[in-house]
């Protein structure tokens, strides 16, 4: 019943190029008439948020939850966004590879926060959008914006905060390489720009916690790392100090205590052996993960403040390193 109607009403709306909030609540009776959104109710209402400029407040709340309803609720198994849905996605906000408004800018969000799982390029996608207005000072999240293209603000790193916590679901405990790329683009572009100080902490932290799993570490899981309140609220550009707040003693220390004998008859054995079998998992990449990071630093032959505060990173927690690593781990010891 709702996709031979809401067309029609899709239809008047766009054509009068108004939407109210009895317009809204007339949709939001349609599309879930049945219980849940469809792609023919998710097109029109993309259709009327493309055409329609004069819109009540109402509508961006509708509509965000509307087609995340759709892309996450309706197809079986329920919580795991498609590859085929993530490019219908991409292709409905975007032209030419960056999204048109600040809306579908939270819509994509949305849909990273609410999926159990979802494709590692859309989180990629949505960080492009905020490397989009970094570099060159363009795309949705562009309005409002003071500070001149080349420049990463506290606002930009927030929203990429927001970003990767909101990828964290199942099965992306860390930052994944599409995610790290695009780090490491904004950090290229950006490289002798004055940035906001929480720029650095970022850059290093969510790109040095990820490649530590590989060197065969246990590592906090997304949440921990990337979204705790004390980072958040961290501006300190020390690289030591939020791992010395969450984990009193370091790294090596929190290992030592996670696989001990009376660690491992408590409460958190189940942990400690899904921390295991991750690190061993982690470890057959060693040699892969090692090559990518050596090919990304140092591109243009120098490396540069973040780059030398990542390695110094690395080196200062990780307890073994593939020696392709070494030579670049030496350079800042």
């Amino acid at each position: 019943m709702g996709e031979l109607v809401l067309p029609e009403v899709a239809a008047a709306l766009v054509t009068s190029n108004k939407v109210t909030a009895d317009n809204v609540l007339r949709l939001r009776r349609e599309v879930y008439r049945d219980g849940v959104a469809t792609r023919v109710e998710a097109e029109a209402l993309f259709a009327i948020d493309g055409a329609c400029r004069d819109r009540c407040e109402e509508w961006d709340e509708f509509f965000i939850e509307a087609v995340t309803d759709y892309l996450v609720n309706l197809e079986a198994p329920q919580g795991y966004v498609s590859p085929e849905n993530a490019q219908w996605l991409i292709r409905a906000i975007s032209k030419d590879g960056v999204v048109d408004t600040r809306t579908e800018i939270e819509l994509l969000i949305k849909v990273l926060e609410k999926a159990k799982q979802s494709p590692a390029m859309l989180s990629a996608f949505a960080l492009k959008q905020v490397a989009e207005v970094v570099v060159n000072g363009q795309g949705a999240l562009a309005k409002g914006r003071t500070a001149r293209a080349g420049t990463v603000t506290l606002a930009d790193v927030e929203m990429l905060r927001r970003v990767l916590y909101a990828f964290g679901g199942e099965g992306q405990a860390m930052v994944t390489r599409d995610e790290a790329e695009v780090l490491f683009d904004i950090n290229d572009a950006t490289i002798e720009a004055q940035n906001d100080p929480s720029w650095s902490d970022l850059f290093t932290k969510a790109i040095g916690y990820s490649l530590l799993a590989s060197f065969g570490y246990v590592q906090p899981t997304r949440d921990e790392a990337l979204a705790r309140e004390e980072w958040l609220n961290d501006t300190d550009i020390n690289i030591g100090g939020f791992f010395g707040r969450v984990f009193a003693g370091g790294l090596r220390d929190f290992t030592e205590k996670v696989f001990s004998d009376t660690s491992v008859e408590n409460a958190y054995a189940e942990r400690n052996a899904r921390f295991a079998a991750d690190n061993r998992i982690a470890e057959s990449i060693c040699s892969d993960e090692a090559l990518w990071l050596v090919e990304r630093i140092g591109r243009d032959g120098t490396l540069h403040a973040n780059e030398r505060q990542l390695l110094q990173f690395i080196a200062q927690e990780a307890r073994d390193v593939h020696p392709k690593l070494q030579p670049l781990l030496d350079k800042v010891a």
